[in-house]
């Protein structure tokens, strides 16, 4: 099977291509780039599932009748925040969207919050749009705290900071093998991977 991803990020290509892979599913996670480039998408529908539609349906424009877009939103909920940045996450520090810049905004955003209230939680939403407004959509939530410094050369966005529940280490510390287990985007894809597997059957 073949998903057109909406998105311009490299970094979740490769992540659900690995989750794919890894978990043996004959899925072939195919870049927007295939079918002349992601539309230009205002997410401001205020929810995960909203602005993951409007990418689906951005890119569905430009493919074939037969073919499935997977659109995937994602963020980081901050409970002293009050859900902050949440769907802003990939623009919390501007709308040039540059991840340093976010994480270093959160940081300092967080200076003085007590560890008793550093609890957060990363969220994704995948949503596949297909033939005959075909809609599904597939949550994923992975709860933890945030660190008062990053740490860890791996992962993107605010992986460095962030350190899952049952664990001590970040997810930039973990490694793919450890956090394609557990994450927001691995738990949403195993409810997708269900779905594609029911439907081969």
């Amino acid at each position: 099977m073949k998903l057109y991803l909406a998105s311009g990020n490299a970094h979740k290509a490769a992540e659900l291509q690995s989750l794919a892979t890894a978990g043996g599913l004959a899925v072939e996670i195919v870049s927007a780039r295939a079918a002349g480039g992601m539309p230009e998408v205002a997410e401001d529908t205020g929810t995960f599932v909203g602005n993951a539609r409007k990418k689906a349906l951005a890119l569905r424009t430009k493919l074939p009748a037969d073919a499935w877009a997977l659109a995937d939103d994602s963020g980081l909920c901050v409970d002293a925040l009050d859900g902050a940045p949440g769907v802003e996450s990939a623009y919390y520090a501007g709308p040039q969207g540059d991840g340093a810049a976010n994480l270093a905004k959160l940081v300092a955003v967080m200076r003085d919050v007590p560890e008793a209230a550093r609890g957060a939680q990363f969220v994704c939403v995948l949503l596949l749009r297909g033939p005959d407004d075909a809609e599904f959509i597939f949550e994923g939530k992975c709860a933890g705290r945030l660190q008062r410094e990053p740490r860890g050369g791996a992962g993107f966005g605010y992986d460095p900071l962030f350190v899952p529940d049952g664990h001590e280490l970040s997810f930039s510390e973990l490694g793919d093998a450890v956090k394609n287990g557990i994450s927001h985007r691995a738990r949403a894809w195993m409810r997708l991977a269900e779905w594609v597997k029911g439907r081969e059957r």
